[in-house]
């Protein structure tokens, strides 16, 4: 590819981190800071606050594959277009919801956005710089340690300061933040030419998807990212909520949460090193060993200590999960089929998120609390350990009888 044709990267790694933030952070990892507000302004339980967290996620799962074919048909630029006019509708609409209904409308319009916008934006970037695709989405995905770290600094203080519609507010400023992403991709964001890797018709995968779907290493990676999926979500829905029921000041549990973000930005690019150097299977091991440890932190000692080493821990550690999945999943298949991998695999993740959130719900309000809810998250994780551990075996038996 002509230099001479191509965005300038630090430009496109901006716009990505700007896309993430809004379409990951704000749209999906957010909710738990917001919830507490929110439900009490609307007059609802937890389990309501977990069947909203649950829409999104059903959302996000139900469009995903046609986010895909549409980006690939009509240019991933539009895709993430309109992913970020699905955000902004579901934003704002949210700061003006006085109902319950309604409320779970608008986030399943987040959950569309997500769907539209991030996985897309992955491809587009990848697309123009194939020779750097590892630095430029490890980057972008870098907008999702500062946006927790930007979210948990704003949502306490607006919910503290402006306690009855403080959470409105937050809402409404993540709709300003997709309007502003949405002019600067229509502005600045090229989809980059047919036919140079980026999967459009120019560029069709091979025939051989299938065997994709049978390859017992990314089936087995697709299980570990569900899990991932599944207890990730359970944690920025629910830690911070149970850090307030536990006495922990607003505002210092916030502080954590974005301490947590900021270690994440920091952490990505050194769990990238770890995975290239040990294997992403020792990666894995210790990335998920960390934080199963660090999730059952709190449940065995539900003090400001406790919680404070829980966000640390996590936000040191769980970049790397997210780091050598996504890498692992394309190591035993064609270069080809790599997003047809990826895909796949985030199937999993997708179905995690959807199922966390309405059982953690449950398991709040009807049978032990959050205690009860992070000490089976936290065994879900001791079993992922073993799942990363087998994911040697599974990729050694692919390359053997490959």
């Amino acid at each position: 590819m002509n230099e001479l044709t191509r965005p300038p990267m630090l430009l496109m790694v901006a716009i990505g981190m700007l896309c993430t933030i809004t379409l990951v952070v704000f749209a999906r990892l957010a909710y738990g800071l917001v919830m507490p507000g929110m439900l009490a302004g609307l007059g609802l339980d937890y389990a309501d606050g977990a069947n909203l967290g649950t829409v999104t996620a059903l959302g996000y799962l139900t469009m995903l594959m046609v986010a895909g074919v549409f980006a690939s048909r009509y240019g991933g630029k539009q895709a993430i277009f309109i992913g970020l006019c699905f955000a902004a509708t579901g934003f704002i609409g949210l700061a003006l919801s006085d109902n319950y209904w309604l409320s779970m409308a608008l986030m399943a319009l987040l959950g569309f956005g997500t769907a539209f916008g991030y996985t897309p934006l992955i491809s587009l970037l990848g697309g123009w710089y194939p020779e750097k695709r590892g630095a430029v989405i490890g980057f972008a995905n870098g907008g999702v340690g500062l946006g927790l770290f930007l979210a948990g600094a704003l949502v306490p203080w607006l919910t503290t300061t402006w306690p009855d519609q403080g959470w409105r507010m937050v809402w409404g400023v993540f709709g300003a933040s997709a309007v502003v992403a949405g002019v600067v991709v229509g502005i600045f964001l090229r989809n980059p030419p047919r036919g140079g890797g980026s999967g459009g018709p120019a560029d069709p995968v091979p025939a051989a998807r299938s065997g994709v779907y049978r390859n017992p290493h990314v089936i087995n990676i697709g299980l570990i990212y569900g899990i991932v999926g599944l207890t990730y979500i359970v944690q920025t829905i629910f830690m911070y909520s149970y850090a307030l029921e536990s006495g922990i000041p607003s505002r210092i549990a916030g502080n954590l949460a974005a301490a947590m973000g900021l270690l994440g930005l920091v952490a990505g690019p050194l769990w990238g090193w770890i995975s290239d150097r040990l294997g992403r299977s020792n990666s894995l091991v210790m990335s998920m060993g960390a934080c199963s440890l660090a999730m059952a932190l709190p449940v065995m000692s539900p003090t400001l200590p406790a919680f404070a080493v829980h966000y640390v821990v996590m936000g040191l550690c769980v970049s790397g999960l997210f780091t050598s999945v996504l890498a692992a999943s394309t190591e035993t298949v064609h270069p080809r089929l790599a997003p047809v991998a990826v895909s796949f695999v985030t199937l999993f993740f997708a179905i995690g998120q959807l199922v966390g959130p309405a059982a953690a719900g449950v398991i709040v309000e009807s049978m032990g609390g959050f205690s009860r809810a992070f000490a089976i998250t936290s065994s879900l994780m001791a079993g992922g350990v073993v799942l990363c551990w087998y994911s040697r075996k599974s990729q050694q038996r692919v390359a053997t009888a490959a």
